[in-house]
């Protein structure tokens, strides 16, 4: 069968700039790059990666992230990934529990399993994790808001099930500052959200010290249109922000730094995505020994996981995502990412179905066993142009950092509203860059078809019945559970939550036990803290 005419539309050259501005040199040579600044890997500042053996010691943890429907259709999707080869679990959870609503709420109704699976009690958890074994997964939530009531949850479910915690590996995001400037799943206001995340943060060193309690996520302010550079400045500017507060209150950076991580996309920018990690990593690492005297190495690595997709992706000529996926995901391994997931082909349009989520997988295992890439550590390392792009990288991440600290730092720069205007200017730049065809994306403003065509391929459907199974779920946990034990364990969260001196991680976990619902467990401490009111700048 023939296919129709196809009208190319010819961009013009390549930009010698760089997505972040950097203008790129026509031949990188000896003399543009500073030895001292490379050193080896697994030594400090940790320029070529934080472990001396690379990937040749261990692999990075595959992920797939994944969340529809009900509990019960998810702990199915997680069995079939996993027996695909898949080694590490990532959550997606419904905008609902997001947020803080109930299934029932009527803020909820219509998005109840749409984005992620929805979590309302322990007894949605329970069946969740249902079959898998928490004692050798590690497990990974993209939850920000109500990030400490799910990781109570999670230690829950691991104590009914015996399963000692100091056993459980893994991450919860748990990063409300960026919420706050790019993508608004944010509940209370700033200065209680980081209490919260600083009782988490205290309360897993203790209790799961092999479990990371936050991933400072970069993702979502470049998915909400930040350079690369951007990206790194403000998810570093986050992280002295949490490292501050977790300092105020008695914390000890050579102890709780080693548990801190960073989540980042990677775009299709390829030897700008690599710098990108290489800078960040080596000016974490002497921001820490300058800034707050922490001398152990652990506690100075920059441990990060990715996704290779977001807002890269297109709805049109979606196959050509395949390509993007897999050219991002061989930039994060050049980059040296601890974790990675790839995203599937048609992510930008729906729910991955199950043969767009395997072709996602099988792109990191062919890129694991067959490129040879990950053979040796940083292959890249020495190369003229990836070094003085990575200097250049840290040099631009410093000025915007620069720019931060002279405003008053993250956390007044967001209550004012100022990051959130640098991001807003920068997204529609970069929509009107694509739109006049200066920002190439092949497909959708070069290269496309002349009458569109329909290549979604497979689609996936929705479970008619999975929003009744949920609230079904809801109503008999309700009827059935004790409810003197939720009003207590809800009332001494109360009491504690108005008080400065007492970590809330006990208090939530006895009200997970007591099956509270996410949406009480929320409703008291919006009573205590009020809700976070967006500033609007012009």
């Amino acid at each position: 069968m023939n296919k129709p005419h196809t009208e190319l539309a010819e961009p013009n050259q390549p930009s010698l700039k760089t997505p972040s501005g950097i203008e790129a040199p026509e031949v990188a040579t000896a003399d543009m790059v500073h030895p001292e600044g490379i050193g080896a890997p697994g030594e400090y500042p940790f320029t070529r990666g934080i472990f001396d053996n690379g990937y040749r010691g261990r692999l990075w943890t595959f992920r797939q992230y994944s969340g529809f429907g009900s509990a019960e259709e998810t702990n199915e999707r997680y069995k079939f990934l996993i027996n695909q080869g898949q080694t590490g679990l990532s959550v997606a959870l419904d905008l609902p529990t997001q947020c803080g609503y109930d299934p029932t709420d009527p803020m909820a109704s219509s998005e109840v399993g749409k984005v992620g699976v929805p979590i309302a009690t322990l007894a949605d958890a329970e069946i969740l994790f249902d079959g898998l074994d928490l004692a050798k997964l590690s497990t990974s939530f993209t939850i920000n808001g109500t990030a400490a009531i799910i990781y109570a949850m999670y230690l829950a479910v691991a104590d009914k099930r015996g399963i000692p915690r100091a056993k459980l590996t893994g991450t919860i995001q748990n990063d409300i500052l960026k919420e706050y400037v790019a993508r608004g799943t944010w509940i209370f206001p700033v200065r209680p959200s980081m209490r919260l995340i600083a009782d988490s943060v205290m309360y897993s060193n203790e209790q799961t010290p092999r479990f990371n309690p936050i991933s400072i996520a970069g993702a979502h302010v470049r998915d909400a249109g930040c350079t690369a550079v951007e990206e790194m400045a403000y998810t570093l500017a986050n992280a002295f922000a949490y490292v501050d507060e977790l300092v105020r209150r008695g914390g000890d950076p050579n102890a709780f730094a080693k548990r801190l991580s960073f989540f980042f996309y990677v775009h299709m920018d390829f030897f700008e995505e690599i710098c990108k990690f290489r800078a960040a990593r080596r000016y974490w690492a002497k921001q820490l020994k300058a800034r707050y005297g922490v001398t152990d190495d652990k506690a100075l690595m920059f441990r990060f996981g990715v996704v290779c997709g977001g807002s890269s992706l297109t709805a049109e000529q979606p196959y050509n995502n395949i390509v993007r996926v897999g050219i991002e995901n061989m930039a994060a391994v050049f980059g040296g990412a601890q974790s990675i997931f790839t995203c599937a082909f048609d992510e930008a349009f729906q729910i991955p179905t199950e043969t767009s989520a395997e072709i996602a997988l099988r792109t990191q295992q062919i890129v694991a066993y067959e490129s040879g890439i990950s053979r040796t550590v940083d292959p890249l390392g020495g190369s003229y142009y990836v070094e003085w792009l990575t200097d250049r990288m840290e040099e631009e991440m410093e000025k915007v950092m620069a720019e931060i600290d002279e405003y008053g730092g993250t956390v007044q720069a967001i209550e004012d509203g100022y990051l959130q205007m640098r991001i807003a200017r920068r997204a529609l730049e970069r929509k009107l860059d694509t739109d006049k065809g200066d920002r190439v994306v092949v497909g959708v403003n070069h290269f496309r078809h002349e009458e569109e065509r329909n290549e979604l391929g497979e689609v996936f459907r929705m479970n008619p019945e999975a929003v009744k199974t949920v609230v079904e779920r809801y109503h008999h946990v309700k009827a059935t559970r004790d409810n003197a034990a939720v009003e207590r364990t809800l009332a001494a969260l109360a009491a504690a939550a108005a008080t400065d001196d007492v970590n809330l991680m006990p208090l939530l976990v006895d009200c997970c036990h007591a099956y509270a619902t996410v949406g009480e467990m929320v409703d008291t401490l919006k009573r205590e803290w009020g809700e976070f009111e967006e500033p609007v700048r012009l």
